[in-house]
């Protein structure tokens, strides 16, 4: 294994440009230069992503920008004495000291833990005073390699001793998305504040370097438990009924030891805020998620859900895509016998079949087609059941996801036993009826020995008896009423009416990029799309081919719009634009974030003006596309192709205008001889 860090990647006081992203270029192309990277861009687009999630600056002075990416394949520090400083998001102001950290996807876990043994180091003044008093780049090396070549500290200790004698105690729990440096950061700096304070603590770090869980007695003698997450805590039920301290992951790096001082004042008031349930696994009051608005809980809830559901969708309408390729439309039909009765040396004959589009007159192609087909198909069946299952989730943890899936099952009739087919709308009201159950349940008081049995029992049993019945009696028939008349509409589409659609799915595709908005309007595209040989002019297809396009097209304008008029964009953005073209195409809205982030004001009208018209377009023209994901790699699943482009050229093209005139308004004489000369070079 090398070197985590040598002297071939250290800058000391180097100009690396005045923005972050300036900066991570640099730091990335240190790590190329050096030989440590597969692949620079791939590095640059993974930091640039984590970045995005929230920044990576620190109390301090201090910047660590991160990711696991396939860009290495051993873990890598590059490191930077920037002057002048850059913000990189922290309160206290701009950064001098610069980590860019790389961890290979599906690392061992020895790098990780090196990782983690300079995350911690890096709260001690002791440790950045010495990077900021070197002189040379050899001795940065030496003092990184240090600290990580230390024995790396375990993510929990496996036995905590006993606090001695009037001695207070507490427990913590930190997790960040990521989970190689904040994860640990906050962890020990949550360790100094209490041993400041004359305080006991033990800190599970549920990190990407693995998790050592806290020992039951060490949980049960704690007087109070602090999380310090910005994402779930993994078995929450252990620590029900201790007052709670609840936080993000970054909130110790800066207020440790107030977190100290409100866990202690808790846990001598008998009226403040704890961890419900009994053991049963149910989220507590102020899991990682105090302070939260009823807005931002239903858009996290909501996400969880989708963000699971889309695998699903993406995998199955592929498949179900390429196996119109391979044995035409008409596989449909015969896909399940071809699959049962036939094998890779018993082919099936398409003439036998009456099928007379499969490509080649192939047995082994209509084969295969029919095997895809199944297989997508069966996916296709489980993306409703996973949304319901996964909300319910994202309000009761592991409780909730069993009677999530039975109200997602319910919603979508999978047993075909004549259950109301509620859909997408039905699974988003199961899945908040089974999570909202089952939280409830979680927080009934039981004595100690049902405590085991609540969570793999209790709780599922009686949330999919309470919510079931809700769905099949009451709720049930009044959303399939609903989605029937939604179906009857879409049906009934046609000239503008169709065209209005279009173009309130297009200003919905660009509006967040892949937030709420976005996945909502992909959501109610996919639903209807499934297995069904549907004809061209179905408005499901129509719908699906509306969205696709539209959310192809902001990453692809603003790429066009750095070329026609570079000096309206900073350096970062000329270079994500270049990414654009490939994200865009390939039907990954996310790629204008970076645009959006840096101008929102003039960036997203533009590109919601470029979409809706790719949307309205692309209804008018009855474009329609059989794949729930792909952009131009499933050209294949298109009908009308020359729609589909001209569509997709014209959103481009307003989009691209747009930007360049609303950036144009209000610059500066000075601003425009800057632009000329960037063009002229």
């Amino acid at each position: 294994m090398s070197e985590l860090i040598n002297a071939s990647l250290v800058r000391l006081d180097a100009d690396l440009g005045t923005d972050k992203h300036d900066v991570i270029r640099a730091l990335a192309q240190v790590v190329d230069d050096a030989g440590r990277a597969t692949s620079a861009e791939r590095l640059i687009e993974d930091v640039f992503a984590r970045e995005s999630k929230s920044g990576t600056g620190l109390p301090g002075g201090i910047a660590i920008p991160h990711c696991r990416t396939s860009g290495v394949e051993e873990a890598t520090l590059a490191f930077a004495r920037v002057a002048p400083k850059v913000d990189f998001g922290a309160k206290d102001g701009p950064a001098d000291l610069v980590f860019l950290i790389a961890a290979p996807e599906g690392g061992a876990n020895t790098h990780l833990q090196l990782l983690t043994k300079l995350a911690r180091s890096l709260v001690k003044a002791s440790f950045t005073d010495a990077l900021r008093a070197a002189q040379t780049p050899e001795e940065v090396a030496t003092l990184v390699n240090e600290v990580v070549g230390e024995a790396p500290a375990p993510a929990a200790s496996p036995a905590a001793p006993a606090a001695p004698q009037g001695r207070r105690s507490l427990v913590a729990v930190t997790a960040c998305p990521t989970g190689i440096a904040h994860t640990y950061m906050a962890a020990e700096a949550l360790e100094a504040a209490a041993e400041k304070a004359g305080v006991d603590i033990q800190v599970e770090t549920q990190g990407s370097a693995g998790t050592t869980p806290l020992p039951a007695a060490t949980i049960a003698n704690a007087d109070a438990v602090i999380f310090a997450v910005d994402v779930g805590v993994r078995d929450r039920g252990r620590f029900a009924g201790k007052p709670v301290v609840s936080s993000g992951v970054k909130r110790p790096f800066d207020q440790a030891d107030a977190m100290i001082a409100e866990a202690l004042r808790y846990a001598d008031d008998p009226n403040g805020p704890r961890v419900e349930g009994d053991g049963g696994g149910a989220t507590d009051s102020n899991d990682g998620s105090a302070g939260e608005s009823w807005g931002g809980r239903t858009r996290r809830v909501l996400m969880t859900g989708v963000s699971y559901m889309i695998p699903f969708v993406a995998a199955g309408g592929l498949l179900i895509a390429l196996s119109f390729l391979l044995g035409s439309y008409e596989v449909v039909g015969p896909a399940a016998d071809i699959v049962k009765n036939n094998s890779l040396f018993d082919l099936p004959d398409p003439a036998a079949l009456d099928l007379s589009r499969v490509p080649l007159d192939s047995g082994l192609l209509l084969y295969i087609g029919a095997i895809f087909f199944v297989l997508g198909k069966t996916a296709f069946l489980f993306f409703i059941p996973a949304l319901a299952g996964y909300i319910a989730y994202a309000i009761a943890d592991r409780p909730g996801i069993a009677p999530g899936f039975v109200m997602g099952g319910l919603a979508a009739d999978v047993m075909q036993f004549g259950t109301p087919a509620t859909g997408f709308l039905g699974a988003i009201v199961g899945g908040v009826l089974a999570g909202l159950i089952a939280h409830w349940i979680g927080g009934w008081k039981v004595p100690t020995w049902a405590r085991g049995l609540m969570p793999v029992l209790v709780i599922p049993l009686f949330t999919t008896i309470v919510a079931g019945m809700l769905m099949i009696v009451v709720f049930g028939r009044p959303i399939a009423w609903l989605m029937n008349q939604l179906e009857d509409g879409l049906n009934s589409l046609s000239g503008g009416s169709a065209v209005i659609l279009g173009v309130i799915l297009g200003l919905m595709m660009a509006f967040d990029m892949g937030g709420p908005l976005n996945k909502v309007a992909y959501s109610f595209a996919a639903a209807g799309v499934g297995g069904a040989a549907l004809a061209s002019d179905a408005p499901e297809l129509q719908i699906m081919a509306a969205v696709m396009l539209a959310g192809m097209v902001p990453p692809i304008a603003l790429a066009l719009a750095t070329v026609l008029r570079p000096g309206l964009f900073s350096a970062p953005e000329r270079e994500n634009g270049k990414a654009g073209w490939a994200l865009g195409a390939s039907f990954i809205t996310e790629g204008a974030i970076p645009f959006a982030a840096a101008d929102p004001l003039r960036v997203i009208p533009a590109i919601m003006l470029g979409s809706a018209v790719t949307g309205g377009l692309s209804m008018a023209m009855h474009v329609a596309v059989r794949a729930p994901h792909g952009g131009i790699f499933v050209i294949f699943a298109v009908d009308n192709l020359f729609g589909y482009v001209i569509a997709l050229l014209a959103g481009v093209l307003v989009g691209a205008v747009a930007v360049i005139i609303l950036k144009s308004i209000g610059r500066t004489p000075a601003e425009t001889t800057t632009e000329r000369e960037l063009v002229t070079v």
